[in-house]
C-alpha cells in the first residue's frame, strides 16, 4: 500500500514481514514461544527476587547485575507478546503507535545491554586490578551514579532516535521485518532522513567503538593482573567469570551488529536478517540469568536457598 506523500495523516494500521509458518506449525511455533516467553520472565525475576531478597549480595557487582534482567525482561516484553500473538492469528498488522512503542523498547534493551556488559565489565576490573581501592571507587554514591548515567544515557539516546521518525511523513506501510526497529521505520518515510539516518549511524558507531575500547582494555589488564598472581584459584576464578562474561557480550554484539548492518544493504537476504535479528531479541535474554545465575556461586547458592525456603513455606501450608 502507497500513501501519497503529500498527506499529513499517518496511516492507521502498518504491515510486518510474514512469517511464512506453514498451518501444521502454528500451534507448535505458538507454544513454543509462549513457553520461551514465560521461560524468560521466570528466569530473570527469579535472579532479580535472589538478589533483591538476600542482603550479603547487595554488592556492587550484583547491584549492576539486577539491572541486566530489568533490561532483558523489557527486551524480551517488547518482542514475545506481539509475535505469538500474530503467529496465533496470523495478523500481521500493527498500529502505527504501537510500532513505535515496539521500536523503542526493542532499541532501549539494545543499547541497555551493551551499557550494562560495558559497565559490569569495569566492575570486574576495579575488583581484580585494584582490590585495595574496590570499596572507594564502587562506593554506593558511585554506584548510583553510574547506573543512573547508564538507564539516563539509554534513555536520552533512543527517545531521540525514535522521535526523529515518529512526526515524518510516510509513504509505505509495510515494514521490511518481522518486528519494528529504526530502520525499517525509516523506511516508511517519504522525505529527507539524512539527519536521521547520520544520528543513527553516529550513535552506533560511538557505542560500538566505546563498548568495545572498554571491553577490550578491562580484559586485556584482567588477564595481566591474573597471569601475574601466584594464587591459582583467584586466577582461574577470575578468568572463568570473565571468560563468561566475555562470551555474553560478543553473541550479543555480533547479533545486533549484524542485525544493523543488514538493513544498510538491499542485497542482504532478509533470512540472515531475521534469523540474527530475532537471535539477540531471543538468546540474551533467556541465557543471562542462567548464564549469571548458576555460574556465579553466591547467587546459585541463594537461589537454592529461595527454593527450599518456598517448598518449605508450601509443605507446611498443606500440613495445616
Amino acid at each position: 500500500m502507497i500513501m501519497n506523500s503529500n498527506t499529513s495523516m499517518y496511516p492507521r494500521l502498518l504491515t510486518l514481514e510474514p512469517l511464512d509458518i506453514s498451518p501444521s506449525n502454528i500451534l507448535p511455533l505458538f507454544m513454543f514461544g509462549a513457553f520461551t516467553y514465560c521461560a524468560i520472565l521466570f528466569f530473570n525475576i527469579t535472579l532479580m527476587l535472589t538478589i533483591a531478597l538476600n542482603q550479603k549480595l547487595h554488592k556492587p557487582m550484583y547491584i549492576l547485575l539486577f539491572n541486566m534482567p530489568i533490561n532483558d525482561i523489557l527486551g524480551a516484553s517488547a518482542f514475545f507478546p506481539q509475535m505469538i500473538s500474530s503467529m496465533l492469528s496470523q495478523n500481521r498488522s500493527i498500529t502505527y503507535t504501537a510500532c513505535y512503542v515496539q521500536a523503542f523498547f526493542v532499541h532501549l534493551y539494545g543499547a541497555g545491554s551493551l551499557l550494562i556488559l560495558t559497565v559490569t565489565a569495569y566492575d570486574r576490573y576495579i575488583a581484580i586490578c585494584y582490590p585495595l581501592k574496590y570499596n572507594t571507587m564502587m562506593s554506593p554514591n558511585n554506584l548510583l551514579k553510574i547506573i543512573t548515567t547508564v538507564w539516563t544515557t539509554d534513555l536520552t539516546v533512543v527517545c531521540l532516535l525514535i522521535a526523529l521518525t515518529y512526526h515524518q511523513e510516510v509513504c509505505s506501510t509495510k515494514i521490511v521485518d518481522i518486528f519494528c526497529n529504526n530502520p525499517s521505520l525509516m523506511k516508511l518515510i517519504c522525505g529527507d532522513i539524512k539527519l536521521t539516518n547520520y544520528y543513527g549511524l553516529s550513535i552506533t558507531v560511538l557505542y560500538q567503538c566505546v563498548t568495545l575500547f572498554v571491553m577490550f582494555f578491562t580484559y586485556i589488564q584482567i588477564l595481566i593482573t591474573c597471569v601475574s598472581k601466584r594464587q591459582s584459584d583467584a586466577k582461574s576464578k577470575a578468568i572463568q567469570t570473565c571468560g563468561t562474561h566475555l562470551v555474553v557480550f560478543l553473541c550479543m554484539e555480533l547479533s545486533s551488529l549484524i542485525a544493523i548492518i543488514s538493513h544498510r544493504f538491499e542485497n542482504v537476504s532478509q533470512y540472515l536478517r531475521r534469523t540474527f535479528g530475532v537471535a539477540a531479541m531471543i538468546f540474551p535474554p533467556f541465557l543471562n540469568p542462567l548464564i549469571y545465575g548458576l555460574k556465579t556461586k553466591a547467587i546459585r547458592q541463594n537461589i537454592t536457598v529461595l527454593f527450599r525456603k518456598k517448598i518449605s513455606q508450601s509443605s507446611q501450608t498443606m500440613i495445616c
